[in-house]
């Protein structure tokens, strides 16, 4: 639902160049910067042919989005869940929210199109982005466009120095570890966090209350957001059911306690997990934040671009 192929099978994944460990919970993927060129296995279409964006500038125009992928189905199960779910919200359409980004394959110094969510986390640098790991799986060379909307980048273009990811995900795939974090470079001397405001991160988060969702579907130039109660799947994994969260939203966070102008709030997982978010577009995944996630928050907390 997320991320292409439709299958969501990564086995056909290249191997990332330059892969190395960093501490005991944590796998560093390219840690020796990333290589030009986004690897995007089983994707629609690649870099659209026309007007691309320029590293530098924060408001030039980039290239649109790839076609929606539509929902697929999830298995009988899945059908017979969502037929007995009541009435359900719909996520609408914002102008931008300033923690929350696009990624966008670079090709040089020129982006290619939008295929993920991210959201900019509180640390000591200024300069982590959260998303689900099974969207950076066989990334190369990405950037994060904070605020993304309308083929404008109000907010500059981050290049990701580092990816990192739990060593259970890069193993095994394991869906309770769908989740990693991106250093991304400093631009104009500034720091990310500074530009955007940051989300909070909460461990082990209960499955009660409602969240907040903000996502980018791979054919839309503006993000899309929605609100409903969060619910247990199982010990490890969240539910959130909302219309909308189609192909690109995997990353998208799950906020709580949403407060101030710019709606910052404590994000307690991102859409992935169980079968990499979900295959319906409107019954979405998240791992649950515990201990493994926090080791893996702190490696990338003191982690240098």
């Amino acid at each position: 639902m997320r991320l292409f192929p439709p299958t969501k099978n990564l086995s056909h994944l290249p191997s990332l160049r330059g892969l190395c460990l960093l501490a005991t919970t944590a796998v560093l993927l390219a840690s020796c910067g990333l290589a030009a060129g986004l690897s995007q296995p089983g994707h629609r279409s690649g870099a659209p042919e026309g007007e691309s964006l320029p590293i530098e500038p924060a408001t030039s125009s980039v290239t649109g989005s790839r076609p929606l992928a539509g929902a697929r189905s999830a298995g009988a199960r899945l059908r017979a869940a969502a037929a007995t779910v009541p009435t359900l919200p719909t996520a609408r359409q914002i102008a931008e929210a300033p923690a929350v980004g696009a990624l966008f394959g670079l090709a040089g110094r020129h982006l290619g199109a939008h295929f993920c969510t991210g959201s900019v986390v509180s640390s000591s640098r200024g300069d982590l982005v959260l998303t689900a790991a099974h969207c950076v799986s066989g990334a190369s060379s990405i950037a994060f466009v904070p605020g993304y909307h309308d083929h404008e980048a109000p907010y500059g273009i981050w290049p990701v120095a580092k990816v990192l990811v739990d060593r259970r995900w890069q193993s095994s795939k394991d869906p309770n570890d769908d989740f990693a974090f991106l250093v991304v470079r400093r631009v104009d001397g500034r720091t990310l966090q500074a530009v955007t405001g940051a989300e909070q991160i909460a461990f082990g988060t209960p499955a009660r209350g409602s969240v907040q969702v903000t996502g980018y579907p791979d054919s839309a130039s503006r993000p899309r957001t929605c609100t409903n109660n969060l619910r247990r799947y199982s010990g490890t994994q969240f539910e959130f059911d909302c219309w909308g969260y189609t192909d690109g939203t995997s990353g998208s966070p799950l906020l709580k306690d949403l407060s101030g102008p710019d709606g910052l709030g404590k994000v307690v997982g991102v859409i992935g997990g169980y079968l990499q978010g979900g295959d319906l577009q409107q019954v979405s995944y998240a791992a649950r934040f515990g201990p493994q996630m926090k080791s893996l928050y702190e490696v990338a907390a003191a982690s240098l671009p």
